[in-house]
């Protein structure tokens, strides 16, 4: 009987332990909200180079200017719906928004994100922007790699997905835009899906 107790002690130090160091307040319907925002973002991306641009781009052109903010567009909503849900999942859990674990979450996934934004924007300077996809889900694969040792672990898996459609996305860079659609679209709507019937609903 007091082995038992022993070990119910010790399983109940190492939840403790692991909460503490560890995010696990992310909702997954913020994962769904992203990728359906990624879908709403492309669609309009893809009309707008079709009527406008003949399927090309131009770095100093208007159309070009339309779908970087479209881009811009789908990264502020999702990170403010992101914020928004998980900020109510946290209270309803009774568990702070921003601590510790939340810090290094952010810094850690933001560290590989910041810098391929920066990269991708010198490339595009240099009018290379034929393996902008590519960079794109790679960086944010890694940051989500990065970023999982302070949060739930299975976004890691998301992550790893992200970085082998980058790869098959460098390899093949003309079907850089459907690859794009995948990895921020489905896949955001899939995984979302997953961590909400694996963790929102549970609590």
């Amino acid at each position: 009987m007091e082995s038992k107790d022993y070990l119910k002690d010790i399983s109940e130090i190492k939840d403790l332990m692991n909460k503490s160091s560890r995010f696990i307040s992310l909702s997954g319907l913020s994962g769904i909200m992203a990728g359906i925002y990624a879908l709403i973002g492309a669609a309009i991306a893809y009309w707008l180079v079709s009527k406008y641009s003949r399927g090309t781009l131009m770095l100093d052109g208007t159309v070009f200017k339309l779908v970087m903010l479209d881009l811009f567009l789908i990264a502020l909503f999702s990170v403010v719906t992101g914020v928004i849900l998980t900020t109510k999942k946290a209270r309803k859990n009774g568990a702070n928004i921003w601590d510790a674990s939340s810090r290094r979450l952010v810094i850690n996934f933001l560290i590989p994100l910041v810098a391929g934004g920066i990269y991708i924007l010198i490339i595009l300077n240099q009018q290379k922007y034929g393996q902008t996809g590519a960079l794109m889900l790679l960086f944010y694969g890694l940051a989500l790699v990065n970023a999982s040792k302070y949060s739930i672990g299975d976004i890691r898996y998301l992550g790893f997905i992200q970085i082998f459609l980058g790869l098959i996305c460098a390899l093949y860079p003309g079907y850089g835009f459907w690859l794009w659609v995948m990895g921020f679209g489905i896949m955001h709507i899939v995984y979302g899906t997953w961590m909400h019937f694996k963790y929102d609903l549970k609590n």
